[in-house]
């Protein structure tokens, strides 16, 4: 039996993800962990295998800059960090007792499902909360908007002003 403790307390939620770059969907998802949870705390995964498109540094300030934009009263409410560990973990290192996990369609719920079952089991008192994208920000990932702006598309209906402006000044470098 879960760990289950009721009472008056601030409810930390840990959003976990790449956030490579950061996304509408992903900026869809944290509007409604704030609707549940007093505090939210970004965590961007650092695997040390991959190289990723911007630094933690850079996506950091480009989490901070579109919330700051989109939802300026919330901002006190965030806080970014990275993490390397298991995420279950992390969660509790930051006072986490709920892990946000956004739901695009059947195939993320399959594999997030497992994903809940096995955090649940190490973690009994971190509590998996799914929250689906909405219709306009289901289809969107972050290895699509990368593919797209490294083609020379268009990603502004996919991603927040801010980062817009980083991954266009990143791919003219390339």
């Amino acid at each position: 039996m879960p760990d289950i403790r009721i009472g008056p307390t601030m409810t930390t939620a840990f959003y976990p993800g790449s956030f490579d770059p950061l996304t509408n969907g992903h900026m869809d998802v944290l509007l409604q962990a704030l609707n549940i949870a007093d505090r939210v705390v970004v965590a961007i995964g650092i695997h040390p295998g991959k190289v990723p498109l911007f630094t933690f540094e850079e996506r950091a300030a480009l989490i901070e800059a579109s919330l700051a934009s989109a939802l300026p009263e919330a901002s006190g409410r965030v806080s970014v960090v990275s993490f390397s560990n298991l995420v279950v973990d992390a969660a509790r290192a930051n006072g986490a007792r709920i892990l946000i996990r956004g739901l695009r369609d059947g195939t993320d719920l399959d594999y997030e499902m497992q994903m809940a079952g096995m955090n649940s089991r190490m973690a009994p008192d971190v509590q998996t909360v799914f929250l689906p994208a909405g219709t306009v920000s289901r289809p969107i990932t972050a290895t699509l908007v990368r593919q797209i702006a490294a083609m020379g598309g268009d990603v502004s209906p996919f991603v927040p002003k801010d980062v817009l402006a980083a991954l266009s000044a990143r791919m003219q470098k390339r």
